[in-house]
């Protein structure tokens, strides 16, 4: 791949549902703060390609901030399968060894019918070598996020669970000839 691809990466806003729950694709965005949403806008590249995670919070997100993405199924959360639309709590109660064997090494177990954070990195790679140079803005999940990460700064999968990554920050990464730069991770505009 010749250039370099510059790439604003951004989290979704606050999903509108319950909180702590494993929320499915289908789950809405909170879009309920319009002055953090436009300072947003002003700071990604104008006339930059587009992508978003095809789940409706990162869509409607993307929509929120002017943009029209190409959606990539590579984006996407991790797939927790048999949990998506469960809560933790409830899980917590009622999932026995499963439930606490997954949080002991959630980098690499995977939830019943789901996939590791291991597998979603590998998913994210994929989907990041069909960008092509220039810059592009990525409206996505806090787990897309940590996996760029974890490929940008050659990470293990454990490592790249420690960043925190919020509902609408931005994160700034360049992939250049040489390798990867960070410039920064977990912006808020607030």
């Amino acid at each position: 791949m010749e250039g370099e691809t510059l790439l604003w990466l951004i989290r979704h806003a606050p999903v509108a549902g319950v909180a702590g729950t494993i929320h499915a694709s289908d789950a809405p965005a909170d879009l309920g703060d319009p002055a953090q949403l436009e300072a947003l806008r002003q700071r990604l590249p104008r006339d930059a390609a587009s992508y978003a995670s095809p789940s409706r919070r990162t869509v409607e997100t993307a929509r929120a901030l002017g943009l029209e993405p190409a959606l990539v199924t590579d984006f996407s959360e991790q797939h927790f399968g048999d949990w998506t639309g469960r809560k933790h709590d409830e899980l917590a109660a009622t999932g026995g060894e499963t439930y606490t064997e997954f949080w002991s090494d959630p980098a690499h177990k995977r939830p019943p019918g789901g996939e590791s954070f291991e597998d979603q990195v590998a998913r994210v790679q994929q989907g990041l070598s069909r960008i092509g140079s220039g810059p592009a803005t990525l409206v996505v999940h806090s787990g897309t996020i940590r996996a760029v990460l974890c490929i940008a700064l050659d990470l293990t999968p454990e490592a790249a669970l420690r960043f925190v990554v919020d509902p609408l920050s931005l994160t700034r990464i360049d992939r250049l000839a040489a390798g990867w730069r960070v410039v920064s991770v977990n912006q808020r505009m607030t």
